[in-house]
Order: C-alpha cells, then structure tokens, then sequence
C-alpha cells in the first residue's frame, strides 16, 4: 500500500498536478479585466467566479463521500485515493471558509470606516 503511495509515476503524478494548478493559478492572477464591460457585467463575473468555486468545493466533498462509500462497500478503490479524496475535500472546505472569514472581516472594516 504504501509503495504504491510513494511510487514514482504516483509521485509524477502528484507534481503535475500542482503544476496544473499553479498555472491555473497564475493565469487567472495575470488576467486583465474587461474594461469595455458595464459594472453589471462585471458583478456577474464575480458572483458567477464565486458560484464556480464553491461548486467546485462541492464537487470534491461529493467525489470524497462517494470514494469512502464506495470503498466501505468492498469496491476495489485504493485506500490512499480515499484518504486522498477526503483530505483534498476538507482543504477546499478550510480555505472557503477562511477566504469567507476575510471577506466578512473585510466587510465589517469597510462598514466600520468613518464617513
């Protein structure tokens, strides 16, 4: 089990991975925003960007709960891509729920300025 975590095509695996990810990553930080746009159109870029992602967090708790399901029934799916699953799930869910916490913060301060 173990030797099948640390193998080095899954360890390939893994980096391209991150790699996708940062490169998603930086293409979103480096692109320009519409400046033809109206102010509509650009808050629903953003609700519909904020909508993406939390689907997307979504996504990984539902493939993580089926992955255990899924295993606890005898279904032959690897141990570590359970554990895997349910870890990339709870990350996605920490980070919302940190980024939630600062907008709400952010929020707050704005409210809180003196006029």
């Amino acid at each position: 089990m173990i030797e099948r975590a640390t193998s080095q095509a899954n360890i390939q695996s893994m980096l391209e991975t991150l790699r996708n990810y940062q490169s998603q990553a930086a293409q979103l930080s480096t692109a320009a925003p519409s400046t033809s746009g109206t102010a509509a159109v650009q808050k629903d870029g953003f609700a519909q960007m904020v909508s993406g992602a939390l689907e997307q967090v979504n996504q990984a708790s539902v493939d993580a709960s089926r992955l255990q399901q899924a295993y606890e029934m005898g279904e032959p799916v690897p141990l570590a891509d359970v554990v895997l699953g349910m870890q990339r799930s709870s990350i996605a869910f920490e980070a919302t729920l940190q980024i939630r916490n600062k907008v709400l913060k952010a929020y707050e301060d704005i409210l809180n300025m003196p006029v």
